[in-house]
């Protein structure tokens, strides 16, 4: 934030705002906007709206206290571990050290909101740095410990913040996001959790030869909101928010605070740090151990071994401000995912991947059974995707892609899912609509009751199919590898008109559709069409 970020430009754009809007031409253009403003009970004349006539009233009940959560707040680390070993494997020694981090920042809030001179002590906020691969739960552990709290949480990539705002987003964006998701309720807001990702994308190493715009710059930024500064609620470049704060100024009452501070907002920082294990390796310099020696042997078999003996001057070498690096005092490297970890995802994690397919097929009413064996081969094939628990997302996706696709529409609610299926679900897939090839043809044959009901409910009238055809449409309908509902849709789409004529000509409202209808049906109803016409004459 340079030194014009750290002003408030509100009072200036108010001053703009107020010559401009003297100008009769600028109060035309803004009139819907004012209007608005009007409409939602803010009167940006500043007058008072008229009271309406008074009336009895039920008294509304006590709203919600949104802090209750915090001031609440008795969590003990281990019970904080426990809850986040509902919902992420592995990473022991990550949950005790956020558990312990987390319990200390929110015993300290609730003691200010209890104490105002629990506010006004020293306090160094728990800030932490997680370092690890991708999809090792990093993000999933934050957020259930904010939904533990019950405080707002808001997560970013540090990729996509610049120093300026210009380039990319302005880093004052995530407090505001903050605001946000506490739904405008800034009391709240100041004790949420904000998580930036990829944050080792912004070392600044690289870019010493030219402008630093989303590195060095972006670190100050992150530095300034990490110890402690008031963020304008409205950015510089939010218009319509400046012109809602004025507004509201102008019809008078008490002014809303126009920045939120960051001394109790948790920061939390993340990133694989792929190049910083090699590093740390050289600097312990392990081959003067000797060739082979126990302790390089057990280090080397993991490079998130090393990141856990990461020091301060390895982050500054790696890039990062001095400044930067040490508000980030709490530290902890988390473990990569195996074979045997990602398995423990699908059978005991709460909310895991496998729970949201079920959800997905439950939405059509399907079930399907996947034991053991089949889940420790989606381990095994998750594992070399070397994505940590996304590759369960990714090999699952490819199971049931075409299971989701096709089953839908077939009478088949249940089915089973073995390491074979794993291996090879095309395969799968195709032997089990043989094996319910009967239930198969029913459904299709259901199918076609349901375009006939949808017809008569948009047109008011009904078609009755024999039997043959029927059986026709859904031979069709397999052979072109088209919906039942398309290829009728498709065949009948003229009809909606022809047989209006037909009904107001002869009251009739049903109409019978036989094999012959479904082979040429434009032939059909030109037929039906001449047929009444003469049929009316005959009559005259």
């Amino acid at each position: 934030m340079s030194k014009k970020d750290d002003e408030n430009p509100l009072e200036e754009i108010q001053k703009q705002l107020r010559d401009l809007l003297k100008n009769k031409n600028l109060q035309v253009a803004f009139a819907p906007f004012m209007q608005s403003m009007s409409s939602s009970g803010d009167d940006p004349q500043g007058e008072k709206p008229k009271d309406p006539p008074k009336k009895e009233q039920a008294p509304s009940p006590p709203s919600d206290d949104p802090l209750e959560a915090i001031r609440s707040f008795d969590r003990k680390p281990k019970e904080v571990r426990d809850y986040l070993d509902r919902f992420v494997i592995k990473q022991e020694q990550a949950k005790r050290v956020l558990s312990v981090a987390v319990c200390d920042h929110y015993n300290h809030v609730r003691r200010c909101i209890q104490d105002d001179r629990a506010q006004a002590a020293e306090y160094l906020k728990p800030n932490v740095l997680l370092l690890g691969p991708t999809g090792v739960g990093k993000t999933y552990l934050m957020r259930n410990v904010a939904k533990l709290i019950g405080v707002p949480f808001v997560k970013a990539d540090a990729t996509k913040f610049s120093e300026t705002g210009y380039v990319g987003n302005d880093v004052d964006d995530l407090v505001r996001d903050l605001v946000k998701q506490a739904n405008g309720n800034v009391e709240l807001a100041q004790y949420g959790i904000i998580y930036v990702d990829e944050i080792d994308k912004i070392a600044a190493e690289g870019s010493r030869g030219g402008r630093d715009v989303s590195g060095r710059g972006v670190q100050i930024n992150l530095l300034k909101l990490m110890e402690e500064t008031e963020v304008n609620l409205h950015s510089a470049q939010d218009m319509m928010g400046q012109m809602k704060a004025f507004m509201e100024m102008q019809k008078g009452g008490k002014p809303k605070k126009p920045t939120i501070s960051t001394k109790n907002i948790l920061f939390i920082v993340s990133g694989a740090f792929d190049q910083l294990a090699e590093s740390i390796r050289k600097r312990l310099d392990l081959n003067r151990i000797g060739f082979g020696s126990s302790e390089e042997q057990e280090m080397s078999g993991s490079g998130v071994n090393f990141l856990n003996k990461a020091e301060t001057q390895d982050f500054i070498k790696y890039g990062f401000e001095p400044e930067f690096v040490g508000r980030l005092p709490v530290r902890v490297a988390c473990d990569e995912l195996t074979e045997s970890d990602l398995a423990d995802i699908l059978l005991s994690s709460e909310g895991n991947a496998l729970d949201q397919y079920r959800r997905d097929f439950e939405g059509y009413g399907i079930k399907f059974d996947m034991g053991n064996p089949a889940i420790h081969e989606v381990a095994k094939l998750a594992s070399k995707e070397k994505t940590g628990a996304r590759g369960l997302v990714t090999i699952l996706e490819r199971i049931f892609r075409d299971f989701k696709f096709e089953l839908p529409s077939t009478s088949i609610r249940k089915f089973s899912v073995d390491a074979q299926t794993v291996r090879q679900p095309s395969e799968a897939l195709v032997a089990l609509l043989e094996d319910n090839q009967d239930l198969l043809d029913e459904n299709l044959l259901e199918d076609v009751d349901r375009f006939v009901d949808s017809f008569k409910r948009e047109h008011g009238l009904e078609l009755r199919f024999r039997k043959a055809a029927k059986v026709a449409v859904v031979k069709e309908s397999l052979e072109q590898n088209r919906s039942v509902l398309a290829l009728c849709e498709k065949k009948f789409k003229d009809f909606e008109h022809g047989l209006k004529i037909i009904s107001q000509r002869t009251g009739r409202n049903y109409f019978v559709i036989e094999k012959k209808v479904i082979e040429d049906p434009d032939k059909e109803l030109s037929r039906w069409v001449v047929e009444s016409f003469s049929n009316s004459e005959n009559k005259e």
